[in-house]
């Protein structure tokens, strides 16, 4: 059995939020920065709900080294 995601409550916040406020991110900014932090937590790949924020990430990192 694998083990819990750290960070899953937080991701399924963020679905509720979503689903409430007809997926507009902006009123779920709050519960996104939750996860956020709770990613921050763990070390990288700890989180299968955090590797979507790691790759947002690395992105930006990759776009702003680029100027």
């Amino acid at each position: 059995m694998l083990p819990k995601d750290p960070c899953q409550k937080q991701a399924c916040e963020i679905q509720k939020c979503l689903q409430a406020n007809n997926y507009n991110e902006l009123k779920c900014q709050t519960v996104i920065q939750e996860l956020r932090k709770c990613c921050a937590r763990y070390p990288k790949g700890r989180s299968l709900v955090c590797s979507g924020f790691e790759k947002e990430e690395e992105n930006l990192t990759l776009k702003s080294g680029s100027k």
